[in-house]
């Protein structure tokens, strides 16, 4: 027997199955939200236990290829970083081709391009071979790439469990977020990191996923490495008096960052138009020169530099040498990054702005002593990492948050808005376009820039809004005393539609042909009868001045005019919008 022919004799099959499936929609969104919130925790597990175990990777390395302590005239600076360059490019050419560049481009790539999909082999080759860079001693850091590992674990886990499209592009900015914050040990810059530059915009469950985690990948972090910051900070003091300093930090901080931004946009983009069997050449002798800095008086300049930033906020290099150290590690992660090396940014960016800055307190404390009133250079280092962070990176709230979280002294925090905010200025305007974005365009893609996204002002319906020029009717007036006043305007140029203000407070919107329309159905028989009364229960819907100005766009194709109200006067008109009015506002922005 067919399947319509069962239906024709029992009907009520057909509605049992209807409503099941009924109930099955309903159900199903409810299971995936609590879904998305478990599996974020559980995400956030994974990928602190990958980041620890990537970290201890490292730093096994580091001790295994170049010991304990290297320094400098050792021959296996030169020898190590150009051997495993040339190990890392033949791996990245054969067996992971997607593990170049930081990870964070390629997230946003997954994001906005692939829906979220990043394969496990790239979360593979991004462990072993930016762990065997930065092992190595390769100007680089493990933070970017602990953020597509998160992403990555998070598009894999997401995808097992046969979530719907849009929960898998969701899920790669909700591991990228765990994996930073395991690997600065910091769970509010890696979410604000996350929104600033991956996402861009966020809505309250993504947030709180993206928070889950992150605090879920600290929580494991730290059972292995402790609660303590990065760094080991010493007493942070500041002194208002010392402001003149931090802004000419901030100054210094906006140049440096344009170099190195220039730097990188210059010699990448020339070092990946070359031919195939030159760019299997290029980890190698980036390791080559990289090691060559390092062999000949500047080791310090090798791998992450964590150590050497703590060295520098306990005041052990003079000003001179932070000034070179600076300039050199931008030469060292220049060429680390160009050559399609795997690794990160972020530890180069802070370490470059720590020496920038714990130079610039040895300066004055030298030369000004008199300014120097706090005595600890430890503070002018920890604001020159925000300074490069913000000017360089160019995320500015994430900037300030990381320098507290780092030193988890808040006493700092005006020197370090002042300066971070003098160095963005100064990035943003002799560098319009972010690293990022510069590093996009020069792959070939075009991801949405997070800046502009935030830079772009919204137009609201205050910005659209005219004055009252169509009749007005009140509601409460008779169907009869409505139709006289109506033939009053209809000889006007503006009477094509007219206002109704109801009894509630409310509004109607009616055209002239429609008004007529209902005059006529009211008949000769029932002329008491209140115009509202006529019209029903339907309303404009309630639209106020500071709304969005898309906000109005659904509303066009039932209503010709939309009445803007006061937020404070129930039903006081602050004018209209049109459909004209609104086209004629984008057209003219």
């Amino acid at each position: 027997m067919t399947q319509e022919h069962l239906m024709e004799k029992e009907p009520g099959l057909k509605e049992v199955s209807t409503s099941s499936l009924a109930d099955k929609a309903e159900i199903a969104p409810a299971r995936e939200e609590r879904l998305f919130l478990l599996l974020s925790i559980f995400i956030g597990i994974i990928s602190g236990l990958l980041v620890v175990s990537f970290r201890m990777a490292i730093d096994w390395l580091q001790v295994l290829l170049l010991g304990s302590a290297p320094n400098s005239h050792q021959p296996r600076l030169l020898i190590i970083p150009a051997v495993i360059g040339l190990l890392i490019a033949v791996l990245t050419r054969y067996v992971f081709p997607q593990v170049r560049g930081s990870g964070v481009n390629q997230t946003k790539a997954a994001l906005y391009i692939n829906n979220g999909y990043i394969s496990f082999r790239t979360v593979i080759g991004k462990f072993m071979l930016s762990a065997l860079a930065i092992g190595s001693g390769h100007s680089l850091g493990p933070e970017d790439p602990s953020l597509q590992i998160g992403a990555g674990v998070a598009s894999l886990i997401s995808r097992r469990m046969g979530l719907s499209r849009e929960r898998l592009r969701l899920f790669a900015p909700i591991g990228a977020a765990a994996g930073l914050a395991a690997a600065f040990n910091a769970p509010i810059s890696a979410i604000l990191f996350v929104i600033e530059e991956v996402i861009g915009q966020w809505n309250a469950a993504v947030l709180g996923s993206i928070v889950l985690s992150a605090v879920s990948s600290v929580v494991v972090a730290r059972s292995f490495w402790g609660a303590e910051p990065m760094f080991r900070i010493p007493t942070v003091t500041f002194d208002s008096r010392e402001l003149l300093a931090y802004a000419v930090l901030g100054v210094f901080g906006g140049v440096a960052a344009l170099i190195f931004s220039k730097a990188l946009g210059y010699l990448r983009p020339r070092l990946r138009r070359q031919p195939a069997w030159a760019q299997m050449l290029q980890p190698g002798l980036a390791g080559l020169l990289v090691g060559g800095i390092g062999y000949f008086g500047l080791p310090q300049v090798m791998g992450a530099g964590y150590e050497v930033i703590d060295q520098a906020m306990h005041a052990q290099f003079a000003w001179k040498m932070l000034l070179l150290l600076a300039l050199f590690k931008i030469i060292a992660t220049t060429l680390s990054f160009s050559s399609g090396t795997p690794g990160g940014m972020f530890a180069p960016t802070l370490f470059i702005g720590a020496m920038l800055g714990a130079a610039i307190g040895a300066f004055e404390k030298l030369y000004f002593p008199q300014l120097h009133l706090t005595g600890s250079l430890a503070s002018y280092a920890l604001v020159g990492m925000g300074v490069l962070f913000a000017a360089f990176l160019r995320a500015p709230l994430t900037s300030v948050f990381m320098v507290l979280e780092v030193s988890g002294n808040y006493s700092i925090i005006v020197p370090v808005i002042l300066a971070n905010t003098i160095a963005y200025v100064i990035s943003r305007s002799l560098q319009p376009v972010p690293i990022f974005e510069m590093l996009t365009h020069q792959d070939g893609l075009d991801l949405p820039s997070m800046e502009e996204q935030r830079e772009e002002s919204e137009l609201h319906i205050e910005d659209a809004i005219q004055p009252v020029i169509v009749p007005i009717l009140q509601g409460s007036e008779t169907v009869a005393d409505a139709m006289k006043a109506v033939a009053q305007y209809s000889g006007m140029e503006d009477a094509s539609v007219v206002l109704v203000h109801c009894g509630d407070g409310l509004w109607y919107a009616a055209k002239h042909d429609e008004l007529q329309e209902l005059f006529a159905k009211a008949g000769e028989d029932d002329p008491a009868l209140s115009l509202e009364e006529r019209l029903g229960k339907e309303r404009t819907p309630v639209l106020f001045p500071d709304l969005p100005l898309a906000s109005t766009l659904p509303h066009f194709k039932r209503w010709p005019l939309l009445p803007i109200t006061n937020r404070a006067m129930r039903g006081a008109l602050e004018g209209t919008v049109s459909m004209a009015d609104v086209l004629k506002r984008y057209q003219g922005r």
